[in-house]
């Protein structure tokens, strides 16, 4: 005992948080409100598998197995949802990721610094417009009397009531996103930009490279790892669409193709207080979401060698 203790007190870890301490103790906040706010909740998913009812019981009275996953899954409204969720996140990422990569090889292209400053500025201005503004923004564009209907009057074609029509949702929601996340989404990719070592560069412009053949040949491959890790967490955020942007634009008449999982079991559980059944839709979320981000990892780490783990 007193030799495995020895070993313990001299082992590169136990001296290095001896030595570091002050900067140690900067992780002590965020490891209480991750235990606080994510580890501890997590708790509750057990009444996905027990009938809830309230009161003291806070984890359910009597154990019902999986009667609530059975039930949403002969749930047509359940799997609507479901390929919602599925199309909308999927659509989205694929017109968002290259968009921003894009986006970044431009920006990255851009010499005068001035300019790069401004439109690095402009472009990031939109994140940090609240969703509640947001929504009530494209709203009142896509409104009968709004700007959009009234330039399509001036072609002569008839208003469009974009927000009340199923078929337009997808097109709102992607577009909207692109136009609030797209400068953001670039912070990552022109922060690994700038550790590429500029002698590759200087050797690629001697050989008489393009700007073109520069991004493709050197600037890509440079920032690849980041640009797969960014991909992994985005596939695996698949099914965790923008709740608080689907919830505040969407309405009865567009749930054919608004209605996603996470406004599914806010509408079950929060609003209609079955709690269990909404549990247990939302911990069916979660696995599909981590064999997703699973299988993006594993793919990724075989094609080209970088992962998340």
């Amino acid at each position: 005992m007193e030799g495995s203790s020895k070993v313990f007190d001299v082992s590169p870890l136990w001296k290095h948080v001896r030595k570091e301490w002050k900067l140690y103790s900067f992780l002590v906040l965020p490891i209480i409100y991750f235990l606080i706010f994510k580890y501890a909740p997590m708790i509750g998913n057990v009444i996905a598998f027990r009938k809830y009812r309230g009161g003291p019981n806070f984890l359910g009275a009597e154990w019902v197995g999986l009667q609530y996953f059975k039930m949403f899954m002969k749930d047509p409204t359940f799997w609507r949802a479901f390929w919602n969720n599925i199309f909308l996140s999927a659509s989205y990422l694929i017109v968002r990721f290259p968009l921003t990569l894009i986006f970044a090889l431009l920006i990255n292209e851009i010499r005068r610094l001035k300019l790069k400053k401004f439109v690095q500025t402009v472009s990031y201005l939109p994140h940090f417009i609240s969703m509640v503004i947001l929504a009530g923004m494209v709203k009142e564009m896509l409104a009968a009397s709004g700007p959009i209907n009234a330039l399509l009057g001036k072609f002569g074609i008839e208003p469009i009531s974009f927000i009340s029509l199923p078929e337009w949702f997808p097109s709102i929601y992607i577009s909207s996103g692109i136009w609030q996340g797209l400068g953001w989404g670039t912070i990552l990719y022109l922060a690994a930009m700038t550790g590429i070592n500029t002698e590759l560069y200087e050797a690629a412009r001697i050989d008489g490279a393009s700007r073109f053949r520069l991004a493709w040949h050197v600037t890509i491959p440079g920032i690849l790892p980041t640009i797969m890790t960014l991909l992994i967490l985005d596939i695996g955020g698949i099914m965790g669409s923008n709740f608080e942007k689907v919830l505040l634009l969407y309405n009865p008449l567009t749930y054919e193709t608004a209605d996603v999982i996470s406004t599914y079991v806010y509408r079950m559980g929060i609003t209609g207080g079955n709690f269990s059944f909404a549990t247990a839709v939302g911990l069916f979320e979660g696995v599909i979401g981590l064999i997703l981000v699973t299988m993006a990892n594993t793919i990724s780490k075989k094609t080209t060698k970088s992962s998340l783990w």
